[in-house]
């Protein structure tokens, strides 16, 4: 059956779909030395065709550059200002309580995919990792599963039942290149079956965190990827890939991890009392043991802001310090959900709260992580020709939360 092409709006945007199956990727952690590597050694043919045909170029990401950020940002089409998600963490000042931001209560936008499965399209959600699906998934009337628990769904609250069946393969351990090639499998498997086509993959990040773009094992994964793309394509599928954030190693010369403890520090310098929040942390302390490059700060009322924010600016490895209303502004991201301060570290340096909160034997690793402004920038590819109008608009201020409009309504002729 012929997807229809009928138009829907979201969030101030109108998407027009082509007649084709629309298939939207998320390469998390991808930075772009990831891709070059790969293709400098002929390992992703088909990336490259897409690249040649298409559109390759680079996109600035949301900020801080987490998963659940831009994650919501890519099916909403919009910042953090506007869907509310700031991190896979936060502290919510209502329960006096700090908690996983995975539910889409935190969501305070609609998602284009909902509303494109209210038009008629047949929309499916597959991600990586199961605390991504709520958010993903929210208000959808498709298919909905998480690679990580495949064998968990079920028709009536996932659109599917018997994922493990039409893969002919079983759920991937979340820590393994298979956790994503399984997404990216089961939106071939699904395109091909005629159960959606319209499609949003997520991955994982777990080789990027594990593995520097020149090791073998990642390079065998990206080989692996542009295999499915390349069945993607045969299908027909109008593709477009972006990713979350990039990464860095945030380690020192002697390969221990490059860690400021901002927690510990600002204690001893101003008295206790001092709240810092890493919206990097997760489930998954393999990836990046709750250790990136972006922190928030809840300062004591005895504490002066100027003070506090001078002090951090001059600290070794911290490049930005922010109040409350500048991070809002700048960073566009929820004022209601940072602290009083928002912080930054280098392109080597992560923020932490004290060495007893880090269980850096937890590690898988060398600490490779992201969180920070260097790795906010990532690749952004489309697989067929853009139209005039968005080659203009792909020379300005492209955003990874573009990808759906560049991916529809750019390759319009």
């Amino acid at each position: 059956m012929t997807p229809t092409n009928t138009a829907f709006s979201v969030n101030g945007r109108t998407y027009k779909p082509a007649q084709r199956p629309i298939v939207t990727i998320c390469l998390d952690g991808s930075a772009d030395e990831y891709l070059d590597a790969a293709m400098a050694r002929g390992l992703m043919p088909n990336l490259q065709r897409m690249s040649i045909r298409g559109f390759r170029g680079m996109a600035r990401g949301a900020l801080p550059s987490f998963t659940n950020v831009n994650n919501a940002s890519i099916v909403t089409g919009v910042s953090p200002a506007v869907h509310g998600i700031s991190g896979n963490y936060f502290y919510d000042p209502e329960s006096g309580q700090e908690v996983m931001m995975n539910s889409a209560k935190y969501l305070r936008a609609n998602t284009l995919l909902a509303a494109a499965a209210q038009a008629g399209r047949k929309v499916a959600v597959v991600t990586a990792k199961d605390k991504l699906r709520e958010i993903l998934s929210h208000g959808l009337t498709g298919i909905g599963f998480s690679a990580e628990k495949a064998a968990d769904a079920q028709l009536a609250t996932h659109g599917i039942a018997d994922v493990e069946k039409l893969m002919g393969e079983p759920a991937p351990a979340i820590y393994s290149a298979n956790a994503s090639l399984f997404v990216l499998r089961a939106g071939v498997a699904l395109v091909r079956a005629g159960l959606a086509d319209l499609l949003y993959l997520s991955f994982t990040d777990y080789m990027q965190h594990k593995y520097e773009p020149e090791a073998p094992e990642v390079l065998d994964f990206y080989a692996a990827i542009d295999l499915e793309l390349g069945h993607l394509l045969e299908l027909g599928a109008v593709i477009g890939a972006t990713a979350d954030h990039g990464m860095n190693a945030k380690q020192k010369l002697n390969g221990e991890p490059n860690v400021l403890y901002l927690e510990t520090m600002l204690d001893e310098k101003f008295g206790g009392g001092f709240r810092v929040i890493l919206p990097i942390t997760d489930p998954y302390v393999l990836h990046h043991g709750a250790l990136g490059s972006f922190a928030s700060v809840y300062l004591p009322p005895t504490a002066k802001l100027m003070e506090v924010s001078s002090w951090l600016m001059k600290l070794p490895g911290v490049t930005e310090v922010y109040d409350r209303e500048t991070a809002a502004e700048k960073l566009e991201i929820p004022a209601d959900r940072i602290g009083d301060l928002v912080v930054m570290s280098g392109r080597d340096v992560v923020v932490g709260r004290t060495t007893a909160h880090h269980d850096l034997s937890a590690l898988d690793g060398g600490l490779r992580s992201h969180g920070g402004r260097y790795e906010e920038m990532v690749p952004f590819v489309i697989s067929e020709p853009l139209n005039a109008g968005y080659q203009a608009k792909a020379r300005g201020d492209l955003r990874n939360f573009d990808l759906f409009d560049f991916t529809i309504n750019g390759t319009q002729l």
